[in-house]
């Protein structure tokens, strides 16, 4: 079961100017005079879809989503072997959020995000703790080479046909190594056919090691080679550097944030990210709360009804602090 908000159309949408030739697609939902709150999509390259808007409330708040570097409705997109990502990095992704805060005259906000959006909006918060009023932060990562080698390599003892499957994408010399690097280069050969055969195997184990969800069933979004290009690329992209962090960079920067209420949203199946990395932020977090949902994994069951619940109890707590 889930509970959200109707679904809404936004009263506002841009394209945003940002650094190094990118165009960012942003979009306002709810009410302009509300609690600004901001979204921040998962993937890296997922893009932000339509259903987040409905984790807001459109008579309280005005959610802020936009479309990361290189993927959705932003620009130039990150697909094929041409596309430059080097400019493509969590700091570029930091100073973006920045720059549209202050494009939208927005003071402080809600800060919220999922999985990959959980990390970049750590790391924003920061580095701009005065920029955040409040934080919800749903299947919780935090970046690290421990988080990448997990999803890329250990989890393959969960499942492990899934996971042959997926190893073998890559020349077998490469298969003991960084596996999110050897993709990283699988996907900018010149070869089309290459490119297409290392998205397709990429984007299969990411709905592999997302299964135990309750009532899970295949994401149609990887149905779409572009989507799968995209999405791999920039995957790929940041777990082959680290994700652009100092390895234990956003638990060990944790004091910067302690008194920003949060509530953090992690499912209980979660394999995809375990439940030890929110457990340790909260116990690193005071003013947090951590809410492990017992019939949840990488989303699935109760998830979005509390991660919706967690927005609505922020938004409460800055209206009335």
């Amino acid at each position: 079961m889930s509970t959200r908000y109707p679904p809404i159309e936004p009263y506002e949408t841009g394209l945003l100017d940002v650094s190094d030739g990118h165009v960012l697609y942003w979009e306002s939902v709810g009410d302009p005079g509300g609690v600004p709150v901001l979204f921040l999509h998962g993937g890296p390259g997922s893009g932000a879809g339509a259903g987040a808007r409905r984790y807001f409330d459109p008579s309280r708040s005005r959610a802020v989503l936009f479309d990361q570097r290189g993927c959705g409705r932003s620009r130039p997109l990150a697909d094929g072997p041409d596309a430059d990502l080097s400019s493509n990095t969590t700091a570029h992704l930091v100073a973006d959020i920045e720059r549209l805060r202050e494009h939208l005259g927005i003071g402080r906000w809600i800060v919220s995000g999922m999985s990959w959006g959980v990390t970049l909006a750590l790391a924003y918060a920061q580095q701009h703790p005065g920029r955040v009023a409040a934080m919800v932060l749903g299947a919780v990562t935090a970046g690290t080479r421990v988080e990448i080698d997990w999803i890329t390599r250990a989890m393959g003892r969960v499942f492990p046909q899934a996971w042959e499957g997926f190893v073998e994408g890559v020349p077998e010399a490469e298969r003991g190594g960084d596996l999110a690097a050897a993709y990283a280069r699988l996907l900018s050969d010149p070869d089309a056919a290459v490119r297409e055969e290392a998205a397709r195997k990429w984007c299969e184990w990411e709905d592999a090691h997302v299964s135990l969800a309750p009532n899970w069933r295949p994401s149609p979004r990887y149905s779409d080679p572009l989507f799968r290009s995209i999405f791999a690329r920039t995957v790929t992209h940041y777990w082959s550097n680290d994700c652009f962090l100092e390895e234990g960079q956003i638990m060990a920067s944790m004091d910067r944030i302690a008194a920003i209420p949060a509530v953090l949203v992690h499912g209980r199946y979660d394999v995809s990210s375990p439940l030890d990395t929110a457990w340790q932020m909260a116990r690193l977090w005071p003013a947090s709360r951590l809410v492990v949902v017992d019939d949840a994994g990488h989303g699935g069951g109760g998830f979005v009804t509390e991660f919706t619940a967690g927005v609505d109890a922020m938004l409460a707590h800055v209206l009335n602090p």
